[in-house]
């Protein structure tokens, strides 16, 4: 059996209080280390210059880095296009009212140059997301063939309108700067930024933009029409022929040198909260001081060397080192003994399951639930007010600092949430309550052993808004729930995907209701899969007229027509009328709004209360959490 944290740090020989003299001796040893207990280090870090004289009741710390590093490296990119003049132009993408905006691109570059040859997408296509290093996509892999094939000189993409469709669309120009073809993305005012460092996170220095006046699907096709040829077309032209100047590429990120134990700040408590805000390093909240000290001894409570890469994380593709996960570790409040959960928090979060979601404008929330014995050998919470508890709030807390510090998400960047987001928060699951119950906890229906600790990671676009039941019949617990699942979609009204991953958290005493007809989640998820239905007609009124891309409005004639279309797509079919529903026919045409293998049960929370609580948004991925 694993040694629990708590007796593998009593084992430990005792802290040593760290001065300057202390880490020399600490950073020899690690380099005189036997190579089968760590690798190479590198040099140890020069001496600090000796900080400026202060009182001596204003004590100073000195800090190190929150940030991996860049593992991609910038590409060299293929001067612009001296004209337009008898080249191939692609012009390609699928959001934001492109049926509107890119045939008048086409137009235009005709009038203008009659020689030139476009391609639209239905000829060439699109690639996509630009793939990870190390992954393959097909759609990208076709699109960059295209391109070869069919002698492309410049790639026109978009339209960038959200925060994942601008990544998506941008995915277009990156390949074509990887094979030397001139680009331009046409994106939004609050996503040109998220374009141009998407190329950045991807190793395209410079990213070309081409910004639209405002919001693609809030205008009219008159004024697209206007704005595209005023406005977008001056822009395009400019940045596929104006040369990529050294400014421009200055700008792009460098990686860093030296050792990444370096100490990089000293100062005051208060100059190092400003310093850190100025680097972009903080949510803004006040952090405690990241020292080599406090560092240092998170890592006691790893089996990984500090300079061993725990994973490479997207966005910005950085290597995520040991000796990171602590530093934001130290700065989110957490115990050093944390330190196994971060790891495999760390890891979560590089999963793509996890983060595919986060750079929306519709602010996926990111948040964790934790499975099995280190929860309670923390004193994690899985009880009332279990997300406020001291606990909690720092693993949550560290979610936060390392979306930034760690993948490179940023708001007003890459996180585009409309409104903003909440801190993103952590749950336990409650064991002994399941086992009471008769189902078994999340983790062990996933795979895993009763004794395994494993952290889940997922998102929501949903927090509160209890429903709590007011009867012991456990089918009507199930309608009921049913009933909530139909309402909680991805997107309000139900307007976005047909089929939405959702996390149901549950207090014991529904959960022992429901166990009363269901033996399983499985058994429960299988009834709810055939009863949460909801009108055809009002499922196609939601996607039509609060469609979360391209405006769909064309009347109640196409409204019709669009009906019978999602009617044949989604599976809709003459059930019994919800119960829900006060209509006077007995059947009503359907749609189900849930498929097997993505909802998550979680039994948790205030056992004194009968409380469920429907969470909408992105997949989930588990992680075991490795012990010393």
């Amino acid at each position: 059996m694993a040694m629990s944290v708590s007796v593998w740090a009593q084992a430990q020989l005792p802290r040593i209080v760290c001065d300057e003299t202390c880490r020399t001796e600490y950073q020899k040893t690690q380099a005189e280390a036997p190579a089968s207990a760590a690798k190479p280090k590198a040099p140890a870090p020069a001496p600090k210059a000796a900080p400026l004289p202060r009182p001596a009741s204003v004590p100073g710390y000195a800090v190190v880095s929150p940030v991996g590093r860049a593992s991609v490296e910038m590409i060299s990119q293929a001067p612009r296009l001296a004209s337009l003049d008898g080249k191939t132009i692609a012009v390609v993408g699928v959001s934001f009212m492109t049926g509107v905006t890119h045939p008048e691109i086409k137009r235009l570059i005709k009038e203008h140059y009659p020689s030139a040859k476009v391609l639209l997408l239905d000829e060439i296509g699109f690639s996509g997301p630009f793939p990870a290093p190390g992954v393959t996509r097909r759609q990208h892999e076709e699109f960059r063939q295209k391109l070869l094939d069919m002698k492309v000189d410049a790639v026109i993409s978009g339209n960038g309108g959200c925060g994942l469709c601008t990544p998506k669309e941008t995915g277009s120009c990156i390949t074509a700067e990887y094979l030397g073809i001139p680009s331009v993305i046409i994106a939004g005012p609050g996503f040109s930024d998220q374009a141009r460092y998407t190329a950045r996170n991807n190793g395209v220095p410079v990213m070309r933009v081409a910004q639209y006046p405002g919001a693609f699907a809030a205008d009219s096709e008159e004024t697209l029409l206007k704005n595209t040829r005023e406005i977008l077309w001056p822009q395009i032209v400019d940045a596929l022929t104006r040369p990529i100047t050294a400014e421009e590429t200055a700008l792009a990120e460098k990686a860093g040198n030296g050792d990444i134990r370096d100490d990089v700040f000293y100062g005051t408590l208060e100059e190092i909260d400003s310093y850190f805000r100025k680097q972009n390093w903080t949510d803004g909240l006040p952090i405690v001081p990241p020292t080599f000290e406090k560092v240092t001894e998170f890592m006691k409570y790893t089996p990984y060397r500090y300079d061993e890469t725990v994973a490479v994380l997207p966005i910005a593709h950085r290597d995520t080192k040991a000796w990171h996960v602590a530093v934001n570790g130290v700065m989110a409040g957490c115990r050093p003994e944390y330190m196994p959960v971060l790891v495999a928090l760390t890891k979560g979060m590089g999963d793509g399951n996890f983060r595919r979601t986060l750079a929306s404008t519709h602010a996926w929330v990111p948040y964790c639930w934790i499975n099995g014995p280190i929860a309670r050998e923390l004193g994690i919470d899985c009880g009332q007010g279990q997300i406020n508890e001291e606990a909690n709030v720092a693993i949550g807390r560290f979610m936060n600092l390392a979306l930034m510090n760690l993948c490179g998400y940023y708001v007003k960047q890459d996180r585009m949430g409309t409104f903003g987001y909440p801190m993103p928060w952590c749950l336990v699951e409650d064991e002994e309550a399941c086992r009471r119950v008769g189902w078994q906890p999340y983790h062990v229906r996933r795979g895993f052993s009763a004794e395994e600790s494993v952290v889940t990671v997922g998102s929501t676009l949903l927090w509160g808004n209890n429903m709590a039941p007011s009867t012991t019949d456990p089918q009507k617990v199930m309608e009921l729930l049913a009933w909530d699942i139909s309402q909680r979609c991805q997107f309000a009204l139900g307007s976005g995907r047909q089929f939405t991953f959702r996390t149901i958290l549950m207090t014991e005493p529904v959960a022992a209701i429901l166990a009363g007809k269901y033996r399983s989640p499985e058994a429960l998820e299988r009834a709810l899969v055939e009863t949460s239905r909801r009108p055809l007609r009002e499922r196609a009124f939601a996607n039509y007229y609060a469609n979360p891309g391209s405006r769909k409005d064309g009347g109640e004639h196409n409204l019709r027509q669009y009906t019978a279309h999602l009617g044949k797509t989604e599976g809709a079919k003459m059930t019994a009328t919800p119960l829900w529903y006060d209509a006077s026919d007995a059947s009503l045409n359907t749609v189900p709004t849930m498929k097997p293998g993505m909802t998550a049960f979680i039994i948790t929370g205030d056992a004194a209360r009968n409380k469920v609580q429907t969470m909408p948004g992105g997949g989930y991925a588990s992680v075991k959490v490795e012990l010393p």
